[in-house]
């Protein structure tokens, strides 16, 4: 029976306090396994418009309506409103999830500045960011995190290394097609990379016709052609949101298929680590997203 790892990435204030307990409910429902992934600082969204000078930004921002999605006060953190720290307005919401029995790890310490900067920074800015996001982690539910998972995908080689560093046994951070052990500069890392596989809504939505009452039977036709385990990632300010529909849609028709739903961990102990692959860290674009982000070669 093939698996579905459910892997949210929560990157905002609303998410995390709105979104995240919706999927919660939503997951209970369904009795499904899933690993959230928190955003630990502070939420400076509006930076991100910043973006629209890159190419395929604003097209991908007309698809999404990112107004509607977010929420105007949620575009002004960083620019007209300070940014507020998630970590501290939030704790309560995250510690609930963890206590309701749902994975948690880490997704960053502050989302846009991360996904902005971090290609081009050195060990020193990469440890720093990535430390403060550690140390919240254990404030807020007081155990280590068990995993990791970056923002936009967005990583370079001193990232990896600290995660190895951490001693975690697995994370995701890039787009691929099989679990595989990454190789930076040249030396094999311990942990094992569980690349997202599937696309996600908002890189399909508004392409070749797909709607919210499409995209659920584009995806769910996706899965029925594959019938392998695959990774899925979804946002809390989407799926746990406006798109609570339409990911139900999903769920239902996985269940439907035959496929059960797992955290990043139960997939982890399913794989035998002998026998994995291993693949350079490498650079590539994906449909429906702006820019370059971490992928699994072919």
């Amino acid at each position: 029976m093939a698996r579905i790892v459910l892997k949210i990435d929560v990157d905002t204030l609303r998410g995390t306090r709105e979104g995240v307990p919706n999927l919660a409910r939503m997951f209970d429902r369904f009795k499904a396994r899933a690993t959230f992934l928190f955003s630990l600082g502070p939420d400076h969204t509006g930076w991100a418009m910043r973006r629209v000078l890159r190419p395929g930004f604003l097209k991908k921002v007309s698809r999404t309506s990112v107004v509607e999605h977010y929420g105007i006060r949620q575009l002004m953190y960083g620019v007209l409103l300070p940014g507020p720290d998630i970590g501290v307005r939030a704790a309560a919401e995250m510690r609930a999830i963890h206590e309701a029995g749902f994975e948690c790890g880490i997704h960053t310490w502050d989302h846009v500045y991360w996904q902005d900067n971090v290609r081009q920074r050195e060990r020193e800015w990469t440890t720093a960011q990535m430390q403060k996001s550690y140390a919240r982690f254990h404030d807020v539910f007081g155990a280590p995190p068990a995993t990791h998972g970056a923002a936009g995908w967005q990583m370079n080689s001193h990232a990896f290394g600290q995660i190895d560093a951490w001693g975690m046994r697995y994370a995701s951070d890039g787009r691929g097609h099989t679990p595989y052990f990454p190789v930076v500069d040249g030396k094999t890392l311990t942990h094992v990379q569980m690349p997202t596989t599937l696309p996600t809504l908002d890189e399909v939505l508004g392409v070749d016709g797909i709607d919210e009452h499409s995209v659920a039977k584009w995806l769910l036709k996706l899965t029925a052609a594959n019938p392998h385990d695959q990774v899925f990632t979804l946002h809390a300010e989407l799926e746990g949101q406006k798109l609570a529909p339409v990911f139900e849609q999903l769920l239902d028709g996985w269940r439907a298929q035959g496929h059960t739903f797992a955290t990043m961990g139960d997939y982890h102990a399913a794989l035998d680590r002998d026998t994995l692959p291993s693949y350079p860290v490498t650079w590539g674009e994906i449909p429906g997203r702006s820019g370059e982000l971490i992928v699994q070669p072919d």
